[in-house]
């Protein structure tokens, strides 16, 4: 018996032991909250009832041995324990107040101004945490700066000549200290140039880090010294290295025979392009045929950028490095060298590729009956823009309109079933500018989005979920290493946020279930189209959603409501969409799985320089939004409220879509307050209020290119008819 009662002991010990690790980090991650046995059980996913009672009996067990306190009845927190030393990436505000965030935390880690000690929006930091007794959020201090985001930086030269000081004032608003550039290290630079310039020392008492000027842009204002600009915050360079555009150079523009015999041949067969007018790299072609069955073979034919652009090549580096190609209002900054985007890669008309393909067989109610995978080689017929195409699916005549209504027919299907299957119908209107010959905007327009874009669109998804499914679709065996493009689920507290202002204007927004979700949301996007809440319920909607990017962990993608989904179709301008080709052959070929962490790391880069070229993007945008309107200076339009922050509220003129600030303290007639909540501003004394979606009437006050920023005034509000 004694035995018995020894061994039940010693159990019971061990399991307690296994819990106080596992109970001790997590409420290392939430600090500042007092959590009981059964929240602590769910983050520990403690479902057993036994389980349970241990869970219970550890937590009292180390609150007696002074590891936890007991704040109210049944409720622990950390006693005496150190506080962590945790590492993340560091995000600076325009006010100078930070924020931290760490895989596995619940919260962003605050960091007043004070306490952001050297460290530099992007940088990764080590920070200690604290806790804040005046509410829950998680404080801290940046101890250690463990590596820079980037080691050269963009703006404004300031020279002053008497007391032979200089410093550069930087364009990104978040950077919380301007630069101090010595009298040696300004490469000729003059007062008021735009300068890029490298970090060389910050010195540990320095208020200000030390740079020197490696580059001089121009003078402020004018468009190619903006555009370069806007480039070098962002991180893509201006031109290739040397050594890049050589080997481009040294690649054969011809196809060895060798090469052709290896390949499924496509050239006999119809296949085209469709493109927008402007376009040089053509990335996709398509092309389809009648089998003997009655079905139709259509195949998806990509550019086999991995045939010319080998691992450990002087152009694989500079593709990872660049990760993708960069569209500017004026100017395409293109991942591979022109000799590759433009020609040998380009699946130009009447000249022989090589492309990846993905050949599908297809009913006349578009089922995919069988599907192949491989390397081929075509010869496009002809290189359609959306224009073209468009004319033919409304009733004009081409050589190829049979083949082109086929492809529109199965397109409009495969839509439907996607939108029968939980895909959601966000539309975003494009922004486009007509520019005169010097490159100056003249007109502003929407880019129409119609069927011959929604044809190519559906062929493209049809490729990249078949080829994520063929990969990663559990089989025998392990899962195999692949680059997937997920979507996540929706913020639940923002969707509430959704569902209580859309109420509020008489719709109806059913949570619950992704079918259920995702057909309310499309409901709610059709009931809206066309009227005055339209702009601000689609942006709440929008604003709902989780950003895409690239992973090796699959997660399904919400948006287009696939289970598997990834980027095949554009590997001319995406580095992502070349890692999928070279993985899919090595699987085809029988490969063993690569290494995970090798795509991990590659997948992080390509979402963040994804991002990147996404504010780049859209800082041309503004830059040319004011440069549209910088002579139409005390002109009043129309406009609807887009946008609503702490500071004012943002509006975009429907005439010409440009978008400006008016400010909180020019708001008329009261002093107005930012209600988070309902995503307005509320006048003080009146009531009075903004609200996302609003009309307004306003008047062009102040144009500044140099910071990309109209300032607008209220004036008035449109009739209600």
């Amino acid at each position: 018996m004694k035995k018995k009662k020894k061994g039940k002991s010693k159990k019971h010990s061990s399991s307690t032991s296994i819990f106080q690790e596992p109970i001790l980090e997590t409420l290392r991650k939430s600090p500042n909250r007092a959590l009981n046995y059964k929240q602590i059980a769910k983050k520990l996913e403690v479902n057993d009832k036994q389980e349970r009672n241990q869970l219970a009996q550890t937590l009292n067990q180390m609150k007696g041995e002074g590891l936890l306190r007991e704040v109210e009845r049944g409720k622990y927190q950390l006693k005496h324990q150190p506080a962590p030393k945790l590492v993340g990436k560091i995000d600076i505000t325009s006010t100078g107040t930070a924020f931290v965030k760490v895989d596995g935390f619940e919260q962003d880690i605050r960091i007043s101004p004070r306490k952001v000690r050297q460290a530099l929006p992007g940088d990764t930091v080590k920070v200690h945490i604290y806790a804040n007794h005046k509410g829950n959020r998680v404080e801290g201090e940046v101890v250690q700066v463990l590596e820079r985001a980037r080691e050269t930086f963009v703006g404004k030269l300031t020279i002053n000549t008497k007391s032979k000081v200089a410093f550069m004032v930087p364009d990104n608003r978040n950077m919380p200290v301007d630069f101090f550039i010595p009298m040696g290290e300004m490469l000729r630079a003059k007062d008021g140039d735009k300068v890029i310039v490298k970090m060389i020392d910050w010195p540990e008492r320095a208020h200000n880090p030390i740079g020197h000027v490696i580059s001089v842009l121009g003078r402020p204002g004018d468009m190619e010294t903006e555009m370069h600009s806007i480039l070098a915050e962002f991180d893509f360079p201006m031109h290739f290295p040397e050594n890049v555009e050589q080997e481009a150079e040294d690649i054969p523009e011809t196809i060895s025979a060798e090469e052709i015999a290896a390949r499924r041949d496509f050239r006999d067969v119809t296949t085209f392009t469709i493109d927008p007018d402007d376009a040089k790299d053509f990335d996709d072609a398509l092309s389809v045929r009648k089998l003997k069955n009655g079905n139709w073979e259509v195949g998806v034919h990509i550019a086999d950028v991995s045939h010319y652009v080998q691992p450990d090549t002087f152009l694989d580096d500079e593709a990872v490095s660049r990760a993708t190609s960069v569209y500017l209002v004026d100017r395409v900054v293109p991942m591979l060298p022109e000799k590759l985007s433009n020609k040998v890669c380009s699946l130009r008309p009447n000249e022989e590729k090589l492309v990846f393909s993905a050949v599908f067989e297809m009913d006349d109610k578009a089922q995919v009956i069988s599907e192949w995978f491989g390397r081929c080689i075509i010869n496009s017929n002809h290189r359609f823009t959306y224009d073209e195409a468009q004319q033919i699916i409304e009733g004009g005549n081409d050589p190829l309109k049979d083949e082109v209504l086929t492809l529109h027919g199965l397109a409009q299907q495969l839509r439907a079933e996607r939108f029968k299957h939980g895909a959601i119908g966000f539309e975003k209107e494009e922004v486009k500018f007509r520019l005169d010959d010097k490159g100056n905007p003249i007109e502003v327009y929407l880019k129409e989005y119609k069927d011959s874009n929604k044809l190519i669109e559906e062929f493209m998804l049809l490729a990249n979920k078949h080829v994520a499914t063929f990969i990663g679709k559990p089989k025998q065996g392990q899962p195999k290493t692949f680059v997937y493009r997920v979507h996540d689920d929706p913020s639940q507290e923002k969707l509430e946020t959704l569902v209580e202002i859309a109420g509020q204007l008489g719709y109806k927004v059913q949570l619950g279930p992704r079918r259920i979700l995702t057909e309310s949301l499309n409901k709610l996007l059709a009931d809206i189209k066309g009227k005055g809440e339209e702009n601000m319920l689609s942006t709440l909607a929008i604003r709902c959603m989780a950003k895409a990017e690239y992973s090796t962990d699959n997660i399904g993608h919400f948006g287009l409501g696939f289970d598997y989904y990834t980027h095949f179709t554009s590997p001319i301008r995406r580095y992502p969409d070349v890692m999928v080709h070279r993985l899919l052959q090595r699987y085809l070929d029988g490969g063993k799985s690569a290494f995970k962490k090798d795509y991990d790391d590659l997948c992080l880069h390509s979402s963040e320089m994804e991002k990147n070229a996404a504010n780049a993007e859209r800082a041309s945008t503004k830059y040319m939004q004011a440069k549209y309107l910088q002579d139409k200076i005390g002109e009043e339009f129309v406009g609807l409220v887009s946008g609503v922050t702490e500071w004012g509220i943002f509006v975009e003129i429907k005439e010409n879509k440009c978008e400006g600030l008016i400010r909180m303290k020019d708001l008329p007639d009261d002093f107005y307050d930012f209600d988070e909540d309902s995503m307005s501003v509320v006048g003080a004394t009146t009531g009075n209020s903004f609200t996302l979606g609003d009309a307004v009437i306003v008047k062009v006050l102040d144009v500044s290119l140099e910071k990309r920023q109209i300032d607008l005034l209220v004036t008035g509000w449109p009739d209600e008819d």
